[in-house]
């Protein structure tokens, strides 16, 4: 619902780089860290915030699907579980196109 929605699309500060980070204004929800995209395991289905792990989520791979656009996924550093989200454009604070990069970058490394 749109009240949900509302609620879930709060500002926040991160824990893992400390930016101050401001909610989306593109109709959807802010879910990780425009500056270094890493994320909190807040959920346990999307929005839902009903997680009580709470741990830090690591970017680990940008990923392109036809409908969803380039999406991030991401890790939980304590249980593992993995999760998809898109990356966030057309909005204040738009996903680092640096930190993106560094993603895949880094992966590249770990292959050579």
């Amino acid at each position: 619902s749109m009240m949900a929605r509302n609620l879930e699309n709060t500002g926040f500060t991160c824990k893992k780089c400390g930016g101050e980070v401001c909610p989306v204004t593109n109709g959807s929800y802010r879910n990780h860290c425009p500056f270094c995209l890493y994320s909190v395991h807040l959920d346990i289905s999307p929005g839902d915030r009903e997680s009580t792990c709470k741990a830090l989520m690591k970017p680990i791979l940008l990923t392109y699907k036809s409908k969803k656009g380039w999406q991030i996924i991401h890790i939980c550093l304590e249980c593992g579980v993995k999760k998809v989200c898109r990356i966030a454009t057309n909005t204040n604070q738009p996903d680092s196109y640096k930190a993106l990069a560094f993603i895949n970058h880094c992966l590249i490394g770990e292959f050579k």
